[in-house]
């Protein structure tokens, strides 16, 4: 059977069902909530285990990492074992992980968290090439509704954890325990991929003549994505991390400034889909790109300004933060001539990404210490926002890499 033939047999199976969307959508909905399901009830976890404020900044630190240090294994992995299986292998691992978190052992929950944290890293390297393989006419439909699937549960996550613990006696462990749930339903939704044809590696249906591409390392257009990706993720994780003690220094309550950063996240989810809708309908995405990166620097400087405000600068940088998500994991499409392009330059956007978001609340507090004050950091904050609005246009263009 040809390239071509398996290509229309795939997309034909999955557009006449649905059948993929609903495998990318169950497969979305295990990418963040097991990471901000922790936050809510980390001081629960503490408390079990008598950790401290600096073991528990872990929780934060490591699946930012490891988003960081195994994007490029997971692009490699994608190419050279195919993608579906390479997916369900990294769903195997997220629900692992979450299992593992339900047991009462430190060192059970390390070890779910380092597995989930894995996990998640290789899918989101692998499901934008898979997209941009399969279903190239409708890439912005589906990662506007991949990513504001993420959101949602992101934020749903975040909202349930609390009650949950409150449920039994297993306290936290079964608000993250629970997400072992989804991901077991995604990984039995995957089995016909796997045993189907569509489950060879990329490789074996590939004509010699597309074999070899140009590394994203070594074009201007792969670092111009990576740094845009970068600085979005430096924004967002920096206020998601940091907002809260900020807020409280200003005058709001921790429950007041829980909703808020609620608001920051499930408001995302309208600037998923807008910017869904118009990357469908615009053929430069440069403006989109810039107004969602202004949206960021507004929403920081006005942090910084006039911080009574907070709901209004939360929901400007919300919807920049959202956009912008839709935007990098677009363009990891848009810029590549073919999916295995494609995931080179999302492995490499999302190493280089997801180590300047580890990076960014580090230092963000570091300057909070040394200034003693918030007008430093967020002062900064703000400057890289600016810097991603220079960047914006470069990083969004309509070329592609050769």
């Amino acid at each position: 059977m040809s390239l071509q033939q398996i290509s229309a047999t795939r997309a034909s199976r999955f557009t006449q069902s649905g059948f993929f969307l609903l495998v990318l959508l169950l497969t979305a909905a295990n990418l963040r909530a097991p990471i901000t399901a922790v936050g809510p009830v980390l001081e629960n976890i503490r408390h079990a285990f008598g950790l401290s404020a600096a073991a528990a900044g872990f929780f934060n630190f490591i699946p930012l990492i490891l988003f960081a240090l195994l994007a490029p294994v997971a692009s490699l992995a994608g190419n050279r074992f195919g993608l579906e299986r390479s997916l369900w292998s990294a769903l195997l691992l997220i629900t692992s992980g979450s299992v593992a978190r339900w047991f009462p052992s430190e060192i059970m929950l390390w070890a779910g968290t380092l597995m989930l944290s894995a996990g998640i890293a290789a899918a989101n390297v692998l499901l934008p090439p898979l997209i941009k393989r399969d279903f190239t006419q409708h890439t912005a439909k589906y990662i506007g509704l991949y990513a504001a699937t993420m959101s949602l549960t992101a934020s749903f996550a975040s909202g349930i954890a609390v009650p949950l613990a409150a449920v039994s006696s297993a306290d936290w462990r079964l608000s993250l325990g629970v997400w072992a749930i989804p991901g077991m339903i995604a990984l039995l939704a995957w089995l016909p991929l796997l045993s189907s044809r569509a489950a060879s590696p990329t490789h074996s249906v590939q004509p010699a003549s597309a074999v070899t591409v140009s590394s994203p390392w070594r074009s201007a257009i792969g670092w111009q994505v990576s740094l845009f990706m970068g600085l979005q993720s430096l924004a967002f994780y920096t206020l998601i991390d940091w907002f809260t003690p900020y807020a409280q220094a200003t005058g709001f309550s921790q429950a007041e400034a829980g909703w808020l950063l609620f608001l920051y996240q499930a408001i995302a989810i309208v600037a998923n889909l807008g910017c869904m809708v118009a990357l469908k309908r615009l053929r430069d995405a440069r403006v989109t790109a810039f107004i969602a990166s202004a949206a960021i620097f507004c929403g920081v400087t006005g942090l910084l300004l006039l911080p009574v405000l907070a709901a209004l600068w939360l929901t400007i940088a919300g919807l920049g933060a959202g956009a912008s998500l839709v935007l990098c994991l677009s363009l990891f499409n848009l810029r590549a001539r073919d999916h295995r392009q494609a995931s080179q330059l999302s492995g490499m956007a999302q190493c280089i990404g997801y180590a300047l978001a580890a990076t960014g609340p580090l230092c963000f507090g570091m300057l909070h210490e040394l200034s003693a004050s918030w007008t430093l950091p967020l002062a900064l904050l703000a400057v890289t926002s600016l810097l991603q609005m220079v960047l914006a246009p470069l990083a969004s263009s309509a070329r592609q890499m050769s």
